[in-house]
C-alpha cells in the first residue's frame, strides 16, 4: 500500500518464530495482511496463559472494555495486546480512537507501547502489562 511502511506487518506487531496467536474480529485478509508470517507461528483459538499475542479488532467502547478487562486476567503477564480500531478515514462507524483504548487500559494496570498502521482501514496500538505488575495477577478493582 502506499504511503506505509515497507515493514512487513507480522514484524511490526512482533510475530516471531514460535509465537502463540489468536486473533479476534480479524478482517477477512489478516493472514494475507501478515504473510509472510515467521517459523512455528501457531494461532489458538482460545486465549490461555500459553498466548504471547492477542490482536483484537473493534468497534465499540463497551466492547473494548471488556476485552481488555478479560485478557488483563486470562494472559500471562508478559503477553501482547495488540487493540485496533478503524481509522477516521475508513468512515467505518466506531467509538473507539487511539485515546479512547488509553482511558480503559492504563487504569487495568496496562501501558501503550506502540501505534502502527494495520491496512486502510484499522490502526492498532500495542498494549503490554506494566512490568511492575508482572510479577503478580491482577486483581479486579
Amino acid at each position: 500500500m502506499n504511503g506505509y511502511s515497507g515493514t512487513p506487518l507480522a514484524t511490526k506487531l512482533g510475530y516471531k518464530a514460535g509465537t502463540v496467536a489468536v486473533a479476534i474480529g480479524a478482517p477477512a485478509d489478516y493472514a494475507t495482511l501478515l504473510a509472510p508470517l515467521p517459523p512455528g507461528v501457531v494461532f489458538a483459538r482460545t486465549i490461555g496463559s500459553n498466548v504471547d499475542l492477542v490482536h483484537v479488532f473493534l468497534t465499540e467502547r463497551a466492547e473494548l472494555a471488556r476485552r481488555l478487562t478479560s485478557l488483563r486476567g486470562e494472559l500471562a503477564p508478559d503477553a501482547a495486546v495488540w487493540t485496533s480500531w478503524p481509522k477516521k478515514a475508513s468512515k467505518v462507524p466506531t467509538s473507539i480512537t487511539e485515546d479512547v483504548i488509553r482511558e480503559e487500559a492504563l487504569p487495568l494496570g496496562y501501558v501503550d507501547i506502540k501505534v502502527c498502521a494495520v491496512d486502510a482501514v484499522w490502526s492498532g496500538l500495542k498494549l503490554a502489562v506494566r512490568k511492575e505488575l508482572r510479577a503478580r495477577p491482577h486483581e479486579p478493582s
